[in-house]
């Protein structure tokens, strides 16, 4: 469905009525709705608008929808956001994830996330400039090597 025609039918509906139908479908195809779905729900345009936003990054991927949720779950426990995990799992598996996927990516996700602690870390013992990621970030720090 494009967008124009999800535009009319939530104009149709009214935002109420579509942010319940919404939350009950993610209920239906994932078995839960996520508490911050919930608490969007209270205010129907708000998640109606995360979810259209939502929509349009991933069904305009490039990349397959189990790997979305695979990246998600990835970027949810480098997060240490354990609700954002077994959602990302229970949609990724419902996308037809095995066991094997799910635990190699949160095997990266942690190797990746220990890595940038490390990194960070050794920078400050090493009073090195934080360096490009910083500055993309626009961050500029440096650290005195005196402990």
């Amino acid at each position: 469905m494009n967008f124009e025609t999800i535009i009319k039918r939530i104009q149709e509906k009214g935002t109420d009525s579509t942010a319940q139908d919404w939350l009950k479908e993610i209920e239906g195809e994932y078995g839960a709705v996520p508490l911050i779905f919930q608490r969007m729900g209270e205010r129907p345009e708000v998640l109606i608008s995360h979810l259209l936003y939502k929509d349009s990054v991933t069904q305009l991927s490039t990349l397959e929808p189990k790997v979305v949720e695979l990246i998600s779950m990835a970027v949810g426990a480098a997060l240490k956001c354990s609700h954002c995990v077994d959602y990302h799992m229970r949609a990724a598996q419902a996308k037809g994830a095995t066991r094997e996927e799910i635990l190699e990516t949160v095997l990266i996700a942690g190797l990746l996330a220990n890595a940038a602690v490390l990194a960070d870390a050794y920078r400050v013992v090493n009073g090195v400039e934080c360096g490009a990621s910083c500055e993309l970030s626009g961050l500029h720090r440096s650290h005195s090597k005196t402990p």
